[in-house]
């Protein structure tokens, strides 16, 4: 089991490390004017959320589920700061959809936002961060 949350550990900080540099990727992209450097930044969005974040986010899911097997039906009925996390992580996969929707409207160059919308959208993450962490180690409730 301490295997199984090590590497869970382990994949959620590659996801959320996508999670922060891709909105940040957002700012520089709808700042640029340059068509070298708006290709540039198309690849480097793709790759990242193809080969980075979403494998990141997968293997966090799938290690998680497999925690929660381990763990059973019967303490996940009485772990109830672990039903707001899951609430959360939920969320948090809401908002790593839309960062991709995002990527697709930059990729066929259909950004709608300046770069002021992607430096708050930047933010959101570190507040999903911050409740999950001290749910799972304070366990509250």
């Amino acid at each position: 089991m301490l295997w199984l949350k090590a590497f869970h550990i382990i994949f959620m900080v590659t996801w959320f490390a996508g999670l922060f540099y891709l909105p940040r990727l957002y700012v520089y992209h709808a700042e640029s004017r340059d068509p070298i450097s708006i290709e540039r930044f198309k690849v480097m969005e793709r790759k990242l959320y193809r080969g980075i974040m979403t494998p990141g986010a997968l293997i966090t899911f799938v290690l998680g589920c497999a925690l929660l097997y381990q763990l059973g039906l019967d303490w996940l009925k009485q772990s109830h700061w672990m039903h707001v996390k899951l609430l959360l992580v939920a969320v948090l996969g809401g908002y790593h959809w839309y960062l991709g929707r995002l990527r697709l409207a930059f990729a066929t160059d259909a950004n709608r936002h300046g770069h002021v919308f992607y430096r708050w959208l930047n933010e959101f993450p570190v507040l999903i961060l911050i409740a999950v962490v001290l749910l799972a180690v304070l366990k509250p409730f």
